[in-house]
């Protein structure tokens, strides 16, 4: 194999150049590199706001390349087909890749693998994805861990090894092959007019992480633990976009937060949880590929849950008019900024499982089409861990209350000022900006008298604990 076959790597949900495994060693071997994102099937089926911010992410990382002297390459159709092509067109030799852990991506790149080992070409993945590979964390008895405490435990005090620079030089390929204009896939089509509201509250790229996770760490981190429920505060990371589309590696969230743990800093230990806490559910889909479509404990297949999409209580929280103050702000925060604060997700979740009593595979594909930093693992196993059928060690059946959510976390109302116009004499930008993002069919309008509760949540507590307590005796 001559020194100068071009390597393809293969681009996915790993947008950045900074400790990337297969970047660095196609790099490192000095041979011309090449760059490609496939616009394929996995892409085609992403909603509407995922496929939105993915469209930032490659421009943001389209011209990061350029500044460096390279290109992004891209190509639409079936992978296999379209890297097919681009080894025709470039005499590339090898293909590389980070590996991806769903179920879905794990199908299409055991396929693609062995189409390129039968055409003679190298074709290798490498980690980068998560902090430890699905079949390297395992019990006792050598099978996955099923609850996250004793996973958080056997992780812990893991050492990942440091993260990889950026290369220091992309050598181009001497003919580039042909690439697709970004503009020509309309990545934010689906989006409609609100994809300009939610471009205001997005900050799509590497150097942006990079940013993000400085301030976070020097600003935020020592009060994370006390404050990071509180969704009126500037209180998280903000690394879930990024980390959606692979803008930042999970290795450098984990040695920043290790390192601040050594020097005492309060918060520390609990961002690394969280860190944890989203390794944990890509071990589970890796393990259990069935968790974003069935129930993962089999006991709940007969729980008594609506499933009809279109009933009038469930369009009235997919669209924040519940009339529950607390449930509504999150719904709107969504859809003004595409991502929603992790304690508001909870409640949503709760409220539309156990007090309008309807499947959580309905709130989950809501999510999958309306969340910016959408994510196959955290999306499934965030709503079987609310709905309760998912893997949680809890020994009851959580109901979250909105009120007394809203009470602790909310307590002078700030979030619920911040999203819910009606009613408000001086509503905020924010709030006035969720009439402006909505699809015009819904036909909303701030002058509507904002709605009555659409169940009562005493009524709704009730009527989930009475179908709980039945399907246990039965």
């Amino acid at each position: 194999m001559s020194d100068r076959t071009p390597i393809l790597v293969w681009l996915r949900r790993d947008l950045r150049l900074a400790d990337h495994p297969a970047l660095y060693a196609a790099a490192q071997s000095g041979r011309p590199l090449i760059p490609v994102f496939i616009h394929d099937e996995s892409v085609e089926a992403l909603g509407a706001a995922p496929r939105f911010r993915l469209g930032l992410a490659l421009a943001a990382l389209g011209d990061e390349l350029a500044a460096r002297g390279s290109r992004l390459i891209l190509a639409r159709g079936a992978a296999d087909e379209v890297l097919a092509r681009l080894i025709a067109e470039t005499g590339a030799g090898a293909v590389f890749w980070t590996r991806c852990h769903d179920p879905e991506a794990i199908r299409r790149d055991t396929g693609v693998k062995a189409d390129l080992v039968a055409r003679g070409i190298e074709a290798k993945s490498f980690p980068g994805q998560l902090l430890f590979a699905p079949w390297d964390v395992a019990t006792g008895q050598g099978g996955p861990y099923r609850v996250f405490t004793p996973f958080w435990r056997a992780v812990r005090g893991r050492d990942v090894g440091e993260a990889l620079p950026a290369p220091a030089r992309l050598v181009a390929p001497d003919r580039w092959p042909v690439s697709a204009r970004l503009e020509s896939w309309r990545m934010a089509a689906g989006m409609r007019r609100g994809a300009q509201i939610v471009a205001g509250h997005a900050r799509p790229g590497e150097a942006a992480a990079q940013a993000r996770l400085e301030a976070f760490l020097a600003e935020r981190l020592a009060d994370y633990a006390a404050r990071r429920d509180f969704p009126a505060e500037d209180a998280t990371s903000g690394m879930s976009e990024h980390l959606a589309w692979g803008e930042i590696g999970p290795r450098q969230l984990w040695q920043a937060g290790q390192r601040a743990r050594e020097e005492g800093v309060a918060g520390a230990e609990t961002f690394l949880r969280e860190v944890a806490w989203r390794e944990f559910a890509y071990h589970l889909i890796y393990h259990f590929p069935e968790l974003p479509r069935q129930n993962w404990r089999a006991e709940w297949d007969g729980f008594p849950w609506a499933t009809d999409p279109d009933a009038p209580e469930v369009v009235a929280w997919k669209r924040g008019l519940t009339g529950v103050p607390f449930v509504d702000a999150a719904m709107r925060e969504m859809y003004v900024t595409g991502r929603m604060h992790n304690r508001a997700r909870m409640i949503v979740a709760s409220y539309l499982t156990k007090h309008l009593m309807t499947h959580w595979r309905i709130g989950l594909d809501w999510f999958a089409e309306h969340l910016t930093d959408w994510d196959p693992a955290a999306n499934a196993m965030g709503w079987q861990w609310v709905a309760g059928s998912g893997p949680d060690a809890a020994p009851y059946f959580r109901v979250f209350n909105p009120e007394t959510q809203a009470a602790k976390f909310d307590p002078d109302g700030a979030y619920r000022d911040r999203w819910i116009a009606e009613g408000r004499a001086r509503p905020s930008r924010t709030a006035l900006s969720y009439f402006e993002a909505v699809p015009r069919s819904w036909g909303l309008s701030r002058a509507v008298p904002y709605p009555e509760p659409v169940v009562g949540l005493a009524e709704g507590r009730a009527r989930a604990l009475a179908a709980y307590e039945a399907q246990k005796a039965g």
